[in-house]
């Protein structure tokens, strides 16, 4: 029989197939990097974003934010690899602060994370349709399209077939974009340092001196380069996808990832630098770089398309992170079990679609714009590091191991420094839209609690010791009425009352009426029947069929003395189309959905199979 979903998504995979879903180190760099690799497109373009202002001389410190980043993307690296070996199953902050921390900062970590991921997608996917339409101009005003159509036909489809599919799909454009961006850095600096040009102009070293309102603007300038480093922690989520050795194979994936990110950051600041380039609308300054260099031929176009490429699979980070961390989320009962189930091809496929849904919101409801989205982006990241650092001085303070000392002096500033930063960015950003990001942590972490607690209190009413079990089988002889609703004498209503008669109790066959001749007609046409099972008619003066079986139920619930269940039996035809069922009215779907949530009420619906 032919299966749309497994054209689609592929055939169901065996759980025992699980390990060969694993990744080697290579494949990793790509799935685990593309996100950070690809901020490269944006992230430094966004300091010059911020200091680019008519009027005002700061291009000159440019430069400054570019090695403040970077030295802190070499801190930042450090403590996630210590976090990598401290926690080798995976969760990331969320999991260390849980261990060392408590619940509370467990979950900011956790709802920092959620915020990170989701705009991880939302911004690489509108910076990556932005280098599309700035090599072909003819896309402009198809942005929106574009979004969703590489959100769901690609990142969420290839992601459902599972991880090795994934990686195998995408693991190429990653590496030619590293081979392109090296070659573009390589040429760039090439052609600076034997060109007729300075290395440095004047004009973008020009500043003029410092006062609150510059401080602002740098510091301002800083946070928003800070979004280069998103990504960072993402293999510290996900070391468990990697082959054996595990931890080994993912702390030396995140020194690849972080040298690289480090060289491309270094490198292409120095040529927008040394081109002193500025913003222009509707084309990045990646693409004025690349067009300064190479020329606007296939070598301007090769980056392009492998820029675009990367930022569009720099969502496929979020798709690797964020899937796995709500799974030992629902482990520890903090989001809704069902995203902790693996899917048909051992991904956890409803947490990819959960992904992608917001994501495509968050794109729509800010249309695509990427500066406005990365005042969001940044305060979630650096929240988490700080949380990540501080659990690991805990950790390093209470097992005292070898060289102790270090590791708490290394994770204590890195905590300080990042913890700054996200004061920074709340506060120079917090107009910009930081303030949502502000207010959506505790509300997530209210929301966390409260399905927390749900949980909790669902076990607690549930548990039975084996001797309670038993004695609630044996208290008393229960006695059930079953009750049989019923609009008229057909085969799926004899059906119903013979299936009624296996349960066992008394049965009574109940028929709603509006109009009198109605009635006496069918109470004739029942009579004639000469059945042992009574009838019992009500009249709806509403014309409504719902309510008063309602209401007769609601009657019996409270003759509790004379029986302990009341079971509805519904009559229900299926019809052989699908499209069949809107030419019916729903009314034993919509009493199935009101009954089921009286207590010791059973509702059961016999179908009844109609023939094509």
């Amino acid at each position: 029989m032919f299966n749309f979903q497994h054209l689609i998504i592929g055939k169901p995979l065996r759980t025992e197939e699980g390990a060969q879903e694993k990744l080697p180190k290579w494949k990793a760099l790509s799935i685990f990097s593309s996100d950070a690799l690809s901020s490269v497109g944006y992230g430094p373009e966004q300091i010059i974003v911020t200091l680019a202002i008519p009027g005002m001389l700061i291009y000159g410190y440019f430069g400054y934010a570019t090695i403040a980043v970077i030295a802190l993307l070499a801190t930042v690296t450090l403590s996630y690899v210590q976090v990598a070996r401290a926690n080798p199953g995976g969760g990331g902050s969320y999991s260390i602060a849980l261990q060392n921390l408590g619940e509370t900062p467990a979950l900011i970590a956790a709802a920092s994370l959620i915020a990170d991921y989701v705009l991880t997608v939302a911004v690489s996917v509108s910076a990556g349709t932005d280098a599309l339409v700035s090599a072909f101009p003819a896309l402009i005003g198809k942005e929106m399209s574009i979004n969703l159509v590489v959100l769901f036909g690609v990142l969420t489809v290839f992601n459902l077939r599972g991880v090795r599919e994934s990686s195998n799909i995408f693991v190429w454009p990653t590496y030619l974009f590293i081979l392109g961006i090296t070659c573009l850095i390589g040429t760039g600096i090439y052609k600076a340092l034997t060109g007729i040009t300075p290395i440095i102009p004047a004009a973008s070293l020009v500043k003029q001196q410092a006062d609150w309102v510059i401080i602002i603007l740098a510091l301002r300038a800083f946070a928003n380069g800070c979004s280069s480093m998103t990504g960072i922690e993402a293999i510290s989520n996900g070391v468990t996808m990697f082959k054996e050795p595990t931890v080994k194979n993912a702390i030396k994936t995140t020194y690849s990832m972080a040298a690289l990110l480090g060289f491309m950051i270094a490198g292409i600041s120095f040529l927008f630098m040394h081109y002193h380039l500025l913003p222009e609308e509707n084309a990045t300054m990646l693409s004025q770089l690349a067009e300064q260099i190479v020329g606007r031929g296939w070598a301007y176009y090769y980056i392009q398309i492998t820029t675009m490429l990367i930022l569009f699979l720099a969502a496929n980070t979020a798709y690797n992170g964020l899937p796995p961390l709500l799974s030992i989320m629902a482990r520890d009962s903090y989001v809704p079990r069902y995203l902790g189930e693996k899917g048909e091809r051992l991904g956890y496929s409803k947490g990819i679609l959960l992904l992608s849904f917001i994501s495509a919101t968050l794109i729509i409801v800010f249309n695509g714009n990427v500066e406005h989205l990365i005042s969001l982006y940044a305060i979630g990241v650096f929240l988490s590091f700080t949380i990540a650092q501080t659990s690991l001085v805990v950790k390093w303070r209470r097992e005292k191991g070898t060289g102790w000392i270090s590791r708490v002096a290394l994770n204590s500033f890195g905590a300080c420094v990042t913890g700054i930063v996200v004061l920074v960015i709340s506060i120079t950003k917090f107009s910009h839209g930081a303030w949502i990001v502000i207010v959506f942590i505790p509300t997530m972490i209210y929301i966390l609690k409260s399905i927390h607690s749900h949980y909790i209190t669902t076990a607690n009413q549930l548990r039975v010791s084996p001797e309670d079990f038993i004695n609630r089988l044996e208290i008393y002889q229960p006695k059930n009425l079953v009750i049989v609703p019923i609009s008229g004498i057909t085969k799926v209503v004899a059906a119903s009352i013979r299936y009624s008669k296996t349960l066992g109790g008394d049965i009574i066959v109940l028929y709603v009426y509006t109009d009198e001749e109605d009635c006496r007609r069918f109470k004739e046409k029942w009579n004639n029947l000469n059945l042992d099972i009574p009838l019992r008619v009500l009249y709806s003066p509403y014309r409504s069929i719902v309510q008063p079986v309602l209401g007769y139920v609601s009657e019996l619930e409270m003759q509790k003395s004379i029986y302990h269940y009341i079971t509805i039996v519904i009559p229900e035809f299926e019809p052989a189309k699908w499209w069949h069922r809107l030419l019916h009215n729903q009314t034993g779907w919509i009493l199935r959905t009101l009954l089921i949530l009286r207590e010791n009420v059973i509702v059961s619906t016999l179908p009844y199979h109609l023939k094509k």
